[in-house]
């Protein structure tokens, strides 16, 4: 029996598409010890003030909390540290030129299980603006109440 694509979502950032306006998104691999990977299949991770950084060649998710896996030992990592993702140079490269333009930053969107690996979707995000927020809500609201009538 094969697997839906939804099967494999370990989490969603809501609160990414709520503030900002993704534009263009990546898949990037993900470096994690055991004990994280454990924890990943019980859902314990939590997106809140996670965002990507890039220092040189390297791409850095910060703030991503991976909570401890509960039957490990003291081997376990800090939950919240930074993790290194893995993208290929070109594509590094046109993140970097990206990121450069005035409003945009690299937010983490999805974490989800690819075959046996833990893959991220990285979103090129534009900033959103109060009044955008509230459209968007707005807009929500409409076609619910079409859907309901």
């Amino acid at each position: 029996m094969k697997k839906k694509d939804n099967d494999n979502v370990i989490s969603v950032n809501r609160k990414a598409y709520h503030d900002y306006f993704i534009e263009d998104t990546y898949e990037a691999g993900i470096v994690l010890a055991g004990s994280e990977v454990k924890s990943l299949r019980l859902h314990n991770v939590s997106f809140v003030d996670s965002y990507v950084q890039i220092n040189g060649n390297d791409v850095i998710l910060i703030n991503l909390n991976i909570s401890p896996y509960e039957k490990g030992s003291f081997f376990n990592l800090p939950p919240k540290r930074d993790r290194r993702l893995l993208l290929n140079k070109k594509e590094i490269n046109k993140l970097k030129a990206l990121v450069e333009r005035k409003g945009y930053t690299l937010v983490p969107t999805k974490l989800y299980f690819k075959q046996s690996l833990v893959k991220v979707e990285i979103g090129v995000a534009l900033g959103k603006h109060t009044y955008d927020k509230r459209r968007a809500i707005m807009e929500k609201d409409l076609k619910r109440n079409e859907e309901r009538n």
